[in-house]
């Protein structure tokens, strides 16, 4: 586990020593001490967090609502800097899900989540004290990557996948990094504009428009932190111009395109999902 140090946060990170072996899988492990107020920045993937700690990690939404412990979350989640986490001797394991595989790891799709995080237990009842059981008694990070891995596995492997033209309409806008066109994306699939924009949402949680957004955004975002300037990132992110970028991260962070390349949401993801391809590589 190494050490991740951003300025007064301080988290052990773990990350498997390989990518997973599950298309679409990536996964990092946090011990957190005093996980102080931290804004969710929104991602283009099914967040999972399977916590086991001594302690309890706490998402707090809009309007007060309140999230502790093992939750799931859809695309996007975080939108608008509404959502905070915060925390005492947490200790998780978090998966970034491919929208793609989501519904059949859940049980769900992640239309079902909405725009607010949910109870694992909600989903998967009674086997989420097990699982937590089993990451606390594990002897090593490796291992809990493992049981996670396996996990993962076992449900994929059960569930329904989603239609084909729907997953290759995805894979097309991560690929891109999202700037296209909605409609060349149907003509492509061979199908209408209203049959993909359906079909789409209802399996993977968002619409085509907002995906295509929402990955810009990503892959934007992670330039800032990387010290590129905001004028290059609007140019090279596919952007009309730098208003239209502060537009953009206001609309997902309630931030500036500024504040956003020092959040430390983002920061740790050069450490925690360092994988070829990343940022992308948890979303295609």
């Amino acid at each position: 586990m190494r050490r991740f140090v951003h300025g007064a946060a301080e988290w052990g990170v773990a990350r498997p020593r390989r990518s997973s072996r599950v298309a679409g899988v990536t996964m990092a492990g946090f011990r957190v001490g005093d996980l102080h107020t931290l804004r969710m920045v929104p991602h283009p993937a099914v967040t999972l967090l399977l916590d086991f700690g001594a302690g309890t990690s706490v998402v707090e939404c809009a309007a007060g609502r309140r999230q502790r412990g093992s939750l799931v979350a859809g695309p996007g989640f975080g939108s608008g800097g509404t959502v905070r986490a915060r925390g005492e001797n947490v200790e998780c394991v978090q998966v970034r899900l491919s929208p793609v595989i989501a519904q059949a790891v859940l049980g769900v799709s992640p239309a079902e989540l909405d725009d607010a995080p949910v109870a694992l237990d909600d989903l998967w009842g009674r086997d989420v004290p097990l699982i937590r059981e089993r990451l606390s008694e594990a002897a090593s990070w490796p291992e809990r990557f493992a049981l996670t891995e396996a996990l993962i596995t076992r449900r994929r492997e059960y569930g329904p996948p989603v239609d084909p033209e729907v997953a290759w309409a995805w894979r097309r806008i991560v690929d891109r990094h999202g700037p296209l066109r909605v409609e060349g994306l149907a003509d492509e699939v061979g199908w209408s504009r209203k049959r993909l924009w359906s079909r789409f949402r209802s399996q993977l949680g968002l619409a085509p428009k907002r995906a295509v957004k929402l990955v810009r955004f990503d892959e934007a975002a992670h330039r800032l932190v990387a010290g590129e300037p905001a004028a290059a990132v609007a140019a090279e992110a596919g952007y009309a111009d730098q208003s239209h970028l502060h537009r953009d991260v206001m609309a997902f962070t309630g931030t500036t395109p500024a504040a956003v390349a020092d959040e430390t949401f983002l920061a740790v993801d050069d450490l925690a999902w360092a994988w070829p391809g990343a940022p992308g590589a948890a979303v295609g």
